[in-house]
């Protein structure tokens, strides 16, 4: 523990150091900075209370083990304080385990919204259909963290299901909880239009990107197509007699964004070139194979769309994500936005692989 108690000492001195500088005039003025302050101080705190919760533990054994030293003719006092001592070591085991996790590199995009792109895949119709009812567990998900959403393009078939569906996902640490979901979604049950009652697979793809802000790419003129049209509600419905409705589309990768839900024309276009840029950052990033593997790469899963990574089982009512061997008999719940136990799993499985690799290293 040497070396982390080093590490512990180290955030103790720079929590110190953030708390007395949010507290100077000069960089109260400084809106943009004292507000990083304020957020790097938040981070650090956890970590701080620990630490000091794990000292106050330290203390109290060294106390108890003095008595037992001491106190060999008082036959009670020593009993108590066997006892305590062995109670108090065994929660200091457990805080040295929570220390280590709080010690974890964290991902810089953790606390970041979210842009998710589903898409119908394997199966046709079947597979659209499975698109819609992956939105809709997420849409409730999101719900139950307070969570807002917004569709930021669709392209419907006719039997409701979605060919692809991007969503835009804001709220607390909105990345941290869905950044395992990308990859391939298998499902298995039997479609409505099967008469003989068969077990069909189909599969739907998520994909998951923060949502960069102030990336460092530029999109030049040149390669940006704009178009506008008038937008539309459900079923062609309330056509607006102005062209506000944006689509851009970034033509050296063909990536498309349609922006219609903000006012105006100029509100769109803004909107759209936001997204687009996050879409276009993640494009470029991915295609550096090496980089993109030690950037996203984690311990259940690579974060490659085409790995399939969990299978929806109807006449079973089972879920299975396969990075972790979780099987859960409950997809009616899942399927309702009750994701908490998967998610939770994935990240305890993510952080004790990333323990085991800390101590190999």
């Amino acid at each position: 523990m040497d070396e982390i108690f080093d590490k512990l000492q180290s955030v103790v001195d720079r929590y110190e150091e953030v708390s007395e500088m949010i507290s100077d005039p000069d960089v109260i003025a400084d809106t943009k900075r004292f507000l990083a302050l304020s957020k790097e101080e938040g981070s650090l705190r956890d970590t701080v209370e620990k630490y000091k919760h794990y000292k106050e533990i330290t203390d109290g054994i060294a106390e108890n083990e003095e008595i037992l030293r001491e106190e060999a003719n008082d036959s009670e006092l020593e009993e108590l304080a066997k006892e305590e001592l062995k109670e108090l070591r065994a929660e200091k085991e457990t805080v040295e385990e929570e220390l280590k996790i709080l010690l974890l590199p964290k991902d810089p995009n953790d606390d970041k919204n979210i842009i998710m792109e589903i898409h119908g895949a394997a199966g046709g119709d079947e597979g659209a259909l499975f698109a819609a009812d992956l939105y809709d567990m997420y849409v409730r998900y999101a719900e139950k963290q307070n969570w807002q959403v917004e569709i930021i393009d669709e392209n419907k078939t006719e039997i409701g299901g979605y060919k692809e569906i991007v969503l835009m996902i804001t709220g607390n640490n909105v990345y941290s909880k869905l950044k395992f979901e990308n990859g391939a979604h298998r499902v298995q049950r039997v479609p409505e239009t099967e008469s003989a009652g068969r077990v069909h697979t189909s599969t739907a793809t998520v994909g998951v990107m923060p949502e960069y802000e102030d990336v460092d790419i530029e999109i030049e003129d040149k390669d940006l197509r704009v178009d506008v049209y008038r937008s539309s509600g459900a079923g062609g419905q309330h056509i607006n007699k102005t062209s506000s409705a944006v689509r851009m589309t970034h033509l050296p990768t063909g990536i498309v964004v349609a922006m219609q839900d903000q006012r105006s024309q100029q509100q769109n276009r803004a909107k759209a070139m936001e997204i687009l840029k996050t879409r276009v950052y993640d494009y470029y990033a991915s295609q550096n194979e090496a980089e993109y593997a030690q950037q996203r790469k984690t311990a259940v899963g690579t974060g490659d769309r085409s790995e399939r990574i969990r299978t929806y089982n109807y006449p079973q009512n089972r879920v299975t994500d396969h990075r972790i061997g979780l099987s859960l008999n409950k997809l009616d719940r899942i399927m309702n936005g009750e994701l908490a136990d998967v998610i939770d799993a994935l990240l305890i499985a993510d952080q004790t692989a990333k323990l085991e690799s800390l101590k190999q290293g």
